[in-house]
Formats: structure tokens, sequence, C-alpha cells
């Protein structure tokens, strides 16, 4: 076991660091004013990333799950209605869909992309299908024009999980702006992250936004008066406080990321030709101008767990994000019709490996990864 430094797959204590002071005080501010549940702070947090997104109205809430969740509501799906989208994510997706009810239809990625393959997803749509969920997966933008091509033409809502994509555009519109509703996650490791829950819906719907509002206060527009049934789902004020302080070096941020997943690339594609595939730079031409943000940077390779246990010998963090596709999970088996098989996505799930990416890492770190993975590989 090497006695060298470890290397985390995200370091939240050194990005702190960076800007401790500002934090530390906009902790102590809420504190001092003691506005604890939804304050100054939750208000012009939801104001800044409005802005930021480029979005009429911007609702926080309590976490990404949730915003999925209300955002389904919202819409008004429910028993019957058919959601499409990719198997290749976090539970969360289809867990939103089946809380209110409906049915989710997985479609397979693109195995390059590792994106719902969108030149698939119209074979799949029927009478039921009510909306699609593309998840912006690992930073990556979908293939939205295609997407949002065949929304127009069925009449179907798109619900854009960017809980991984904050920041990342194709074109000139930011991911969350261009479907009918963006649904953000703000955990700790994403890339903008606060230091517990939250998350945020974003929309340029304002009848949406309305009915957004409700659901996540109990179902109450006005104190005490109740027209639905709603959800307790608030973003924490010290939370905001924390994310404003983050939010203005978001762009930031997600160029260090990049910056990071190009010194990977460059130092690894000499093991191509060992059947190594790296992560995209950016997306297909026939997609839009769609450059990613990195929040993980994952690699294909069959010799996964080997590489696995030698990066761990050299105290490097990596994860494997995600070792079964949601259309073979026992909690979406034992309560969902069956799926058709998604191939690309079960064979991504037995390759895939995420290797170390934050704006703070070093190229002596890269260095060490790259060292690693090209010793453990050839």
């Amino acid at each position: 076991m090497t006695t060298a430094t470890p290397i985390p797959m995200v370091d939240l204590r050194e990005q702190y660091l960076t800007i401790k002071q500002d934090i530390d005080d906009a902790i102590a501010d809420v504190l001092n004013t003691t506005q604890f549940i939804m304050g100054q702070n939750v208000r012009s947090f939801e104001s800044e990333v409005a802005d930021y997104l480029g979005v009429s109205d911007a609702i926080s809430c309590a976490n990404g799950t949730d915003a999925l969740h209300l955002a389904l509501r919202a819409l008004g799906l429910g028993p019957g209605d058919e959601v499409i989208t990719t198997p290749f994510t976090f539970i969360a997706t289809a867990e939103a869909i089946a809380y209110v009810g409906a049915t989710p239809v997985f479609v397979d990625i693109d195995p390059l992309t590792y994106n719902l393959d969108a030149t698939l997803v119209e074979q799949a749509i029927t009478k039921k299908t009510r909306a699609i969920i593309p998840v912006h997966i690992f930073g990556l933008p979908c293939d939205m024009h295609t997407l949002q091509a065949l929304a127009d033409k069925h009449s179907l809502h798109i619900i854009e999980d960017c809980a991984q994509s904050f920041g990342a555009a194709v074109d000139d519109k930011k991911t969350g702006a261009i479907g009918d509703v963006g649904c953000h996650s703000f955990f700790p490791s994403k890339n903008l992250g606060c230091f517990g829950d939250g998350g945020m819906l974003t929309t340029n719907n304002k009848e949406l936004a309305d009915k957004l509002r409700v659901y996540r206060a109990h179902g109450s527009a006005k104190q005490y008066h109740h027209s639905v049934i709603g959800y307790n789902s608030r973003l924490d004020e010290m939370q905001a406080a924390i994310l404003r302080q983050k939010l203005p070096h978001i762009d930031t941020y997600n160029r260090e990321r990049l910056r990071v997943a190009s010194a990977y690339c460059e130092q690894l594609e000499q093991l191509n030709h060992l059947g190594i595939q790296l992560p995209l730079l950016e997306a297909p031409a026939s997609q839009g101008k769609a450059i990613p943000v990195f929040h993980q940077f994952t690699l294909l390779t069959d010799k996964r767990d080997a590489l696995k246990e030698a990066l761990s010998a050299q105290q490097i963090a990596s994860a494997v994000y995600y070792p079964i596709p949601l259309h073979q999970q026992k909690a979406i088996t034992d309560c969902m019709p069956a799926s058709t098989p998604c191939p690309h996505a079960e064979k991504t799930a037995l390759r895939c490996l995420s290797l170390p990416i934050y704006p703070e890492m070093s190229q002596s770190n890269i260095d060490r990864v790259c060292d690693t993975v090209k010793a453990a590989l050839t």
C-alpha cells in the first residue's frame, strides 16, 4: 500500500477553503437574522439562478428528487401515463415517475455519449406517452434538438434532469432552460453544491411556475389556504446562503473541470488501441454546440474491476456510476411492466469507471491518476 496522499473523487474541503470567509460570513448572517425558512437568501438565490440560466422563474425545493417529483405532479402526470427516459442514471429519475403513478419507459443510450439515444425515442412513443425526461448524464447535454422536435410533433412535455449539468449549454441555451422545466440538484458533490441537500426547478412557463410554488409549500399559495394536497419541500435558508457564495464561481468551476478532463484525455488517448473508451470533450456536431461541464469523468474498459483495485492500491478514489441500469433494478422490475432490453446501457454498466475530477485538482494529481491507469491497463 502506498503512503502517498489520497486523491478523493471530489475535494469539498479544498473548494470551501478558497471562499471560506465568504461562506462563513454568509452562515453567520443567517444565524444573526434567524430567518431560517424561506428567507431573503432563498428569494435572492432563486432570482440569481433565473438570471444565470436565462429563465423567467426558478423555484427552489428540498432536493433534486423532489424537483423531478414536483415537475411531474405540476404537469399533471399520473396513473396510465408513460414517461420515456434513460436507464443509465441514478434511480431518482425513475422514482419520481413512480411517485406520481406513471410508468417509466426506458430507451437505450448512445454508447458514445452515455445519454438517452434520441434517435430511438420515437419508436417508443405510444398513445399513453406524456413526457420525456432526458438526463444530461455526467454533465454532457443530451441531443435536445432531436428531442424537442419529437416533443413538438407528438405534443409531449420535456422535463430536463439537470442534476449533473448545472452551467452546461446547448448552443446559446443553458440546460434547464430548454424543455418545459429543468430539475437541478445541489447535493454537495455537484458542480454547484451546498453543504447538505438542495434542489431547484427552472422554467419559462409562468403558469407552471405558480403551480410548482404551490406544490412545494403544502399546496398553499396563501398561508393556511390550501388548494391542493402538496408537499413540504423547501430549500434551507442556510444552504441558499452558501449557494449564493458559490454561484458567481460556477463558470470557473466548470472551466477547471474541463481542464482536468482535457488533461486526462490527452494522457490516456494512447490507450484507445486497448479498447479503452474515453468520454467526449464535446457533443457530436449534429447535436449543436454542446460542451460538457464534467460532473464526472467516466471511461469504459473491460478491465474495470482490475483498474479500480489498482487505483485503490495507490490511494486514488474511483467510482462506478452506475453498476445496474434502472430497467434491471429490483425496485423497478417489481412494480413496473417488463422493459425492452437496453444492450448499450447494460454493457456500459459493466465497463464504466469514473476517475477523480474537481476544479481544484492539481496537475501532479492528474499525472498520478494517469500513470496509475496506464500502468494497470498496459
